[in-house]
């Protein structure tokens, strides 16, 4: 072999090795930022991680807020209907969090089964709930969504399903125009 040739399988060698290394700290680093999803049955069922961060998503329990005076620390319960997870989060809640209402939040669960949330995201509005929050409620109870005056207890499936519905808008009539 050639010093030129040697020189060149070097030089090859050192950038498949250089792009190597690059792709294995580019994949450990996405495996430490990916965040996973459970409801509360998983939780339940232990299917989470211990120590991982995850994101916990459902329906804030009614008559389960509960507010520690002079401090911003707050605990409520999450519920897919099936199971229920305490949560305990110390921060300022978001303006359309409220009891009956769809939630993510994201942080770890503690060694006596509560959820510590460092970030609590609420629905931003009647219709939106987190896609993994409605195929969890809908892979459960067979409903995408909970209406927000029903009621949110464990034993009640029939409260989502069972809540009138808003009569549909009507349609505005099609106009017809007949240009030259």
């Amino acid at each position: 072999m050639t010093p030129k040739r040697r020189r060149r399988l070097v030089l090859v060698l050192g950038i498949v090795a250089g792009v190597s290394i690059a792709g294995a700290l580019a994949l450990s680093a996405f495996r430490q930022n990916v965040t996973f999803f459970f409801d509360p049955t998983q939780v339940a069922s232990g299917q989470v991680p211990s120590g991982e961060r995850f994101r916990l998503g459902g329906m804030v329990t009614q008559g389960s807020l509960q507010r520690a005076p002079g401090s911003l620390e707050v605990h409520f319960v999450v519920t897919d209907f099936s199971h229920d997870v305490p949560v305990s989060y110390t921060g300022v809640l978001p303006d359309l969090f409220r009891e009956g209402a769809g939630v993510v939040a994201h942080g770890r669960l503690n060694s006596n089964g509560t959820f510590v949330a460092d970030e609590v995201l609420a629905k931003h509005d009647e219709k939106y709930m987190p896609p993994e929050v409605a195929r969890s409620l809908k892979r459960r109870h067979g409903d995408s969504r909970a209406e927000p005056g029903a009621p949110a207890t464990a034993g009640s499936a029939e409260g989502a399903a069972g809540a009138p519905q808003a009569a549909p808008r009507a349609a505005a009539p099609a106009s017809s125009t007949t240009g030259s």
